[in-house]
Order: C-alpha cells, then sequence, then structure tokens
C-alpha cells in the first residue's frame, strides 16, 4: 500500500504556508515505516524545484522523485505550442519565461485565480476563434483570502459551456497524472490510498479509477455537512489520521 498526499490544504495551510498540524509526522512516520508516497500537488505558482525547496526547509523529508506537479507534465507535452497564459502574476510569469507566448495564441492555458468577467470574455472570443483550451488541473475550489471561490475545474466547465469547446487538463484529477505519479512508486491504483481536502477535485475522481479516498478537514472543505458525496474516511487532519494509523497493529510502534 501507497500514498498520494496532497499539498496545500493538506500537508501546509492555505492562507499562510506552514505545515498543518500532523503534516511533518505524517510523512516522518511513512518514511520510518518504508510506505512508499508521491506528494501530488496542482502547484502553478512556482517552479518545481523551488517548491520542493520550500516544503523540504519546513522538515518534510522527501525527494524529488516522491513529488510531481503539473508544471512537471506540460514541459514535455506543450513545448512546440504557442500558448496565451491566464492566471495568478506568477503563474503567467512561469509560463512566460518558459514557452512561446503570444496574443495570437494556438492555445490558452489556465491556471488558479479569481478571473474577472472581463478575462472570461476575452478568454472565449479566443476559443471561438478556434483556439484551444488548455487547464492546468481541475480544483473545484480555491482558497483566497479565508474566502472560497469557484476552481479551476468550475471555470473550465463554464468556458467549455459558453464556447462549446472541451479542454484538457494536465494535473489532478487527470489519469495521465495519476498514472505518472503511480510510476513512481510502482504500484496499481487500488494499492493506493489518496489524502486530499479537495473531495470533488481530488478525491471522487480518484476513486472512480480505483483509490481508497482520505478526506481531511484542513482545506477547502470545513465541515461534513458540506458534502454530497462522501469518500471512504475522513479525518480533521493529517494528525487525527496518524493517530488511527498507530493503532493498526501493522503499523504499531
Amino acid at each position: 500500500m501507497g500514498y498520494f498526499i496532497d499539498i496545500q490544504g493538506t500537508l501546509i495551510d492555505d492562507k499562510n504556508f506552514r505545515p498543518l498540524p500532523g503534516a511533518i509526522e505524517f510523512i516522518d512516520f511513512l518514511n520510518q515505516k518504508n510506505i512508499p508516497f508521491v506528494l501530488v500537488t496542482n502547484n502553478t505558482k512556482r517552479e518545481s524545484g523551488e517548491f520542493i525547496k520550500y516544503l523540504q526547509n519546513f522538515g518534510f523529508k522527501f525527494n524529488e522523485n516522491q513529488y510531481i506537479d503539473p508544471l512537471m507534465i506540460i514541459k514535455k507535452e506543450l513545448k512546440n505550442i504557442v500558448l496565451k497564459p491566464y492566471g495568478n502574476e506568477k503563474f503567467v510569469k512561469i509560463i512566460e519565461n518558459s514557452f512561446k507566448t503570444s496574443q495570437n495564441p494556438e492555445a490558452v492555458i489556465l491556471g488558479i485565480k479569481v478571473y474577472t468577467l472581463d478575462e472570461i470574455s476575452e478568454i472565449i472570443e479566443l476559443l471561438l476563434k478556434g483556439v484551444k483550451l488548455y487547464g492546468m488541473h481541475k480544483t473545484s475550489l480555491y482558497m483566497k483570502n479565508e474566502r472560497r471561490y469557484p476552481g479551476l475545474g468550475a471555470i473550465l466547465e463554464m468556458l467549455k459551456y459558453a464556447s462549446g469547446k472541451d479542454y484538457e487538463i494536465f494535473g489532478k484529477p487527470s489519469r495521465k497524472f495519476f498514472e505518472k505519479a503511480a510510476e513512481k512508486m510502482g504500484l496499481n491504483f487500488d494499492k493506493i490510498t489518496i489524502i486530499s481536502d479537495d473531495l470533488y477535485g481530488d478525491l471522487i475522481p480518484a476513486k472512480k479509477i480505483g483509490m481508497k479516498t482520505v478526506l481531511v478537514l484542513s482545506g477547502k472543505i470545513k465541515n461534513i455537512n458540506e458534502i454530497s458525496q462522501k469518500p471512504d474516511f475522513i479525518y480533521k487532519n493529517l494528525k487525527d489520521y496518524l493517530k488511527e494509523l498507530k493503532t493498526e497493529s501493522r503499523y504499531g510502534e
């Protein structure tokens, strides 16, 4: 058995981006017990290597092979495509520094942000001209300043409905992304448990392809009364889940 572990809202908080209760201890426990894991994140605000070092500096013990984000995927998938990026300032800068960009693109690529109606209109006009639509991921909700906004998945679905144009994503919960993460552990989906704060953007899609699912209420979802579908397990945070694992005979200390 191995783990996919979300980062923001699961390992670190959405406001100050600091470790959540039990997060460092949880990773330490997996390392001590030689339980395989991969940190699966939809990070698009920092270059992959920079984000890895940021987490390691807090004391999270993992290596590059135990980490994956959509920026790693698009560097191979989109290297020859002329793009126009939309999203927060950091994401736009990453794309402009790493890819061919233009005001007359072959495709638009969206990262997360609180989009204005003018931005949505601009994207729709490009799609209606035949430009392709790519999304970095398909999150259900976006946390900003302790408020919840439509996630990128909701934005992409709105654009699809408005333009009649479909889209492709590169991060969670695309099957390709999960397959690449599983390859790092050499495990099939039925041997993997995914832990995340995003029920609809991570856990429900993962459950459909055979994974066990653990929802933590330390990020996007604060109360089980907010959800209409249930994962396999629900915990307040990783600290509570770690307590449960330690009570299991095979993981007991």
